[in-house]
């Protein structure tokens, strides 16, 4: 049989078959049309603008090395005039994150970025290693989402940077639309479609994957020889992502487009004014400052929680209406005062308060 010739350039030999399109094409042809597409997606949702700073959040796996290789290509390609710096969030795991952040380090000598590493522990006094030992691993991911969101918001803030941009991906978003879905969480389904929202203060937080496939995705890592960690997290498999990503897996198995297909439902939904009037105000935490629609924000309930064995306190209604008809805790909590400045750089105190 004669070897397939690649359905774009009609020149070279086709060496794969793209899992988003169908299409035969080269290794040449892919890095091109991948990278373009992710162009069109920067440049059409105006994401950036010259000289904004841009942190990546980069934990060394496939999604966020993939990510810093392509913005490194396409700022010099495009000239967008980004200074780019890689934002790591030890979360203490061992054999996993302490593993994963030497490949992050490693990234940072290839790409010629600066780097910052900020740890649960300097920020938060506890490891999720600490977490699950106490928690379990029912709801730890519950725990590890909420702190790491908010320690890439501060992370970038030391760094003084304007925008933060995460490896999400396609599967990524759709998994998230089935998740609310499922929950019937509207509020969040009304904006996880969203490509780019806003964080702590003027911080911007953007998904310029947000129409690439994972499988894609991995393809340039491999083709590119790309210097990247595949191991899970250890505490992962339980979480209830993994069941919408197996329903997920079997719909594009059956019909290729499906992701994008549920992306562009997500988008397509839109919240009757009367639910809009429900959702809670955005204030600020009492206790560190970040932002919050509660007296305390999510992470600040986690942590008095695990302070005082209430584990539930920021996971369930019950737990946080326990919490709180409790009152202050009288324990030793460990308090993150979040401060920025109108210029300058930000300052983050981690203090001991009674």
């Amino acid at each position: 049989m004669a070897p397939r010739i690649c359905a774009l350039c009609e020149q070279s030999r086709a060496m794969l078959k793209r899992p988003k399109t169908g299409q035969q094409i080269c290794k040449d042809c892919f890095f091109y049309v991948f990278e373009t597409e992710v162009h069109n997606t920067i440049t059409e949702s105006k994401l950036f603008k010259v000289g904004d700073r841009v942190a990546i959040g980069a934990s060394g796996g496939k999604d966020s090395t993939v990510l810093a290789y392509v913005m490194k290509t396409l700022n010099e390609r495009y000239n967008y005039g980004l200074d780019l710096f890689l934002l790591s969030i030890d979360e203490g795991i061992t054999g996993y994150r302490d593993d994963s952040l030497e490949t992050v380090k490693r990234n940072q000598q290839q790409y010629d970025m600066p780097l910052k590493i900020l740890s649960y522990d300097e920020l938060y006094g506890w490891t999720m290693d600490a977490i699950v030992s106490q928690v379990g691993r029912k709801n730890n991911c519950t725990f590890c989402g909420v702190f790491r969101r908010q320690a890439l918001d501060r992370g970038a803030a030391m760094l003084n940077v304007d925008h933060i941009v995460t490896g999400h991906n396609a599967d990524d978003i759709a998994e998230t639309v089935l998740m609310n879905i499922m929950r019937g969480d509207i509020a969040r389904l009304g904006r996880c479609t969203s490509i780019c929202t806003q964080g702590e203060d003027t911080i911007r937080r953007s998904k310029p994957f947000k129409y690439a496939y994972e499988k894609e995705i991995v393809m340039y890592a491999y083709f590119k020889k790309l210097d990247y960690f595949s191991t899970e997290c250890i505490y992962s498999p339980d979480a209830y992502r993994g069941h919408a990503r197996v329903f997920l897996k079997d719909l594009e198995a059956a019909r290729p487009s499906a992701i994008i297909d549920i992306i562009h439902s997500g988008e397509a939904f839109e919240i009757r004014d009367e639910v809009k009037a429900t959702q809670k105000v955005q204030q600020t935490c009492q206790r560190c400052g970040y932002m919050s629609s509660n007296t305390l924000c999510k992470a600040c309930t986690l942590l008095e929680g695990l302070e005082r064995g209430m584990v539930d306190a920021g996971i369930t209604d019950k737990g946080r209406k326990k919490l709180d008809a409790e009152g202050p805790s009288r324990e030793s909590l460990r308090t993150i005062s979040f401060y920025k400045p109108p210029s300058g750089n930000p300052t983050i105190t981690v203090e001991t308060s009674s």
